[in-house]
């Protein structure tokens, strides 16, 4: 008796074993079939575009100062420095430059004093400086004008000609073509790819817009103090390869 009731016993259990390894054998055998399908070829390509463009926007600051010693008349000070900013005003509208492209500076006051080691008072200076700001599209014209300003120096007037600053604000406008021609040139690297490797290049499985870059001509960090700029992106492109 007892060994006919082992028997269905071990039958079952068999049965058993063979299910829950059958079921697992369906699991990993789904899993490689999932992994098959989801396990495509596949290319990573990068694709250059750059730009030579021109600054389209230019800021200019000119600052101008006078002193005056203890015994300075500030009311007259005051009148001499707004005449200097009177003719800095005068030579940029001369040379083309219109209202709504100069902005006139505030004229800060500025009191000094200068003492000996005893702390004794030997000296007392009082400073008025100004400025005068362009800020126009009128990128080339700031480069002649840059030469006429030094004469106002001649004239007595302490001014300070800083180098003015020059920007690209049309980005936007030459990004699609851009973004279009970093595509084309990724596209052409994975065909390079795909010959050496007997496959074909198919369609774009995904794509990664890398930051535009603008740069001054000649520069790595510098973006906005030459005229001629350098416009750059590169895009990280996937495809498809078939056979």
């Amino acid at each position: 008796m007892s060994q006919n009731n082992t028997a269905p016993l071990g039958i079952i259990l068999l049965g058993v074993f063979i299910a829950l390894g059958l079921s697992a054998s369906g699991y990993f055998v789904g899993q490689m079939m999932y992994n098959a399908k989801v396990a495509v070829n596949t290319a990573e390509a990068k694709g250059l575009a750059e730009r030579r463009v021109e600054a389209d926007t230019a800021n200019w600051t000119l600052r101008f100062d006078l002193a005056g010693g203890a015994n300075a008349n500030i009311p007259a000070l005051y009148k001499q420095a707004e005449k200097h900013q009177q003719t800095i005003i005068s030579l940029l509208k001369e040379n083309g430059f219109t209202d709504d492209e100069i902005k006139i500076g505030v004229i800060d006051y500025r009191y000094q004093e200068f003492r000996n080691s005893s702390q004794q008072l030997v000296d007392q200076k009082h400073i008025l400086a100004g400025s005068v700001n362009v800020e126009t599209a009128k990128v080339r014209q700031i480069e002649k004008v840059r030469g006429n300003v030094n004469k106002l120096i001649a004239e007595g007037i302490n001014i300070q000609n800083t180098p003015p600053k020059y920007y690209f604000t049309g980005l936007n406008d030459i990004k699609p073509d851009m973004l279009r021609e970093a595509t084309q040139n990724a596209r052409i690297a994975a065909n390079e790819f795909a010959s050496n490797a007997g496959v074909k290049v198919g369609s774009i499985r995904s794509a990664r817009q890398g930051s535009f870059f603008i740069r001054d001509v000649g520069s790595e960090y510098s973006d906005s103090e030459k005229i001629e700029k350098d416009v750059r992106v590169v895009t990280t492109i996937d495809f498809y390869l078939t056979d």
